[in-house]
């Protein structure tokens, strides 16, 4: 079995396709590398994965969109094709098993979508839920141990 392992940013909105009677969200990945060439000259080398993600649950389709950042794994395929000028081409694929959020950017305008909203959110949750303690309540002995 190979896996492969990406994390990138989407380059446009999933789109949520029904094949045959399965769902289906097709997106794409980018990923870049920056490195120094023999002159030591800075370059960037951009490598795009198409991926299709064969999924029931497509409740994560509106949080996958343009710049979201997210982990993607699961099992590549190299399609080969025929340019317009008789050469040939290779693209990346990636049929996912797991898809994971990490982040938006927060420089582009607002477009940031549902994620950073839901985010927020449930942080407030987190915060407003926890218990207040005093210090005199952590050197006050406990009488109901559960052993």
């Amino acid at each position: 079995m190979i896996k492969l392992q990406v994390i990138g940013n989407l380059g446009k909105d999933a789109i949520v396709n029904n094949v045959n009677g399965k769902n289906v969200i097709n997106f794409n990945v980018a990923h870049t590398e920056r490195f120094k060439d023999a002159q030591g000259v800075q370059k960037d080398k951009t490598i795009w994965v198409e991926c299709a993600y064969w999924t029931d649950r497509t409740a994560i389709a509106p949080y996958l969109r343009k710049g979201t950042q997210v982990y993607v794994e699961g099992t590549p395929d190299i399609r080969t094709y025929a340019t317009q000028d008789g050469r040939q081409g290779a693209s990346l694929s990636l049929r996912i098993a797991n898809v994971q959020l990490l982040g938006t950017r927060g420089n582009d305008g607002g477009n940031a979508g549902p994620a950073q909203n839901n985010y927020a959110a449930s942080n407030t949750y987190q915060q407003a839920s926890q218990p207040e303690t005093s210090a005199t309540d952590l050197t006050q002995p406990i009488d109901d141990l559960p052993f």
